[in-house]
């Protein structure tokens, strides 16, 4: 295992992106910080610009704001979380957090093994039966892509959107699903094609998927990656037609300026410093979830729009913080 500090990585990570609290974000700033040693492991590397990098920001926060001591493991394979997790606890670390779905299982499992630990895992659904020292954060990734589908409607000329994606997982299902339910409610005639490249991280295959889409009419892009998105960008950077992009976890304007609209933007700081607050309370196991006030935003300004697609998606966005759509969380399969 190799136990990371934070500490100058901080200085790398401040020129791919600044944390600032969400708007709506709950943060109990004004409770005491508990002493806890908080350890991270993480299954990309922390200079990633994208999950794995908000999971760094994260753990900073924590480090800076409630001074809790923190450590970290970056590129953590599934095989071998449960040995790195054992050996923070030989290390006397009393709060573990998994940054990954991926992690559950295992994460449960060790909570049950130590029960003086408190332990942080990230889910897509709420667990039915939950150790009284696991919290779990439900990421509910379809609720950004509600607005996404919305978007792509708006936008397309051709008629034609398309979705992205690496795996067949159940929260791939739901943003497809949420989609579905955003094209429905846009009341507008447009084809809706999904795709998932088998990796979330190779940029050539999701440019291949991508060119094939473009060359079939598609205008409109919903990519649901990590590394594979630079696929996509250099794939409608290219393209001999006008086509739209959008993304997920941070802003990514940079990589293809006049093609980028928007990305759902994931915040995991504040949701990470309310849960360490109120375990330093005795409320040492819970279900978060995220959500437009709990961590989740679309960016605005939307890039390469006109007017009225930015001021109806303002609206958007306005209806789903008020409640006034519910967007349906669905993981049913998708063949």
């Amino acid at each position: 295992m190799r136990v990371r500090r934070l500490g100058l990585i901080a200085l790398v990570l401040a020129a791919v992106m600044i944390w600032a609290p969400l708007p709506g974000m709950v943060d109990l700033s004004a409770a005491p910080a508990p002493k806890y040693r908080l350890a991270g492991l993480f299954p990309g590397v922390v200079t990633d610009a994208d999950y794995n990098t908000l999971g760094f920001l994260a753990l900073r926060s924590v480090q800076a704001e409630l001074g809790v001591e923190t450590a970290y493991s970056e590129s953590v394979p599934v095989p071998d979380v449960e040995r790195v997790m054992r050996e923070y606890i030989d290390l006397k670390f009393t709060m573990v957090w998994t940054h990954g779905g991926q992690f559950i299982s295992q994460t449960e499992k060790l909570a049950r093994e130590f029960p003086r630990v408190v332990f942080i895992g990230e889910a897509d659904a709420p667990l039915e039966t939950r150790p009284a020292n696991l919290w779990v954060i439900d990421r509910n990734f379809h609720i950004g892509f509600y607005p996404i589908g919305a978007l792509a409607a708006m936008l397309t000329q051709t008629g034609k959107v398309a979705y992205v994606g690496g795996l067949t997982l159940p929260f791939s299902y739901s943003e497809v699903h949420a989609i579905r339910q955003a094209l429905q409610n846009q009341q507008r005639r447009v084809e809706f094609k999904f795709v998932w490249v088998g990796d979330f991280n190779d940029p050539a295959r999701a440019r291949q998927v991508t060119d094939a889409l473009i060359a079939e009419g598609f205008d409109v892009i919903m990519g649901s990656l990590n590394l594979g998105m630079l696929g996509i960008f250099e794939a409608v950077k290219t393209s001999p037609r006008r086509v739209w992009v959008t993304a997920k976890y941070t802003d990514k304007l940079s990589f293809a300026p006049q093609h980028y609209v928007t990305s759902v933007l994931y915040d995991f700081a504040g949701p990470l410093r309310t849960i360490v607050r109120r375990s330093g309370r005795g409320e040492t196991s819970g279900n978060y979830p995220l959500g437009f006030d709990t961590g989740v935003a679309l960016q605005f300004p939307l890039r390469n729009v006109p007017e009225p697609v930015q001021a109806a998606m303002r609206r958007l966005v306005a209806d789903l913080l008020a409640g006034k759509i519910k967007v349906v969380k669905d993981v049913t399969p998708i063949r």
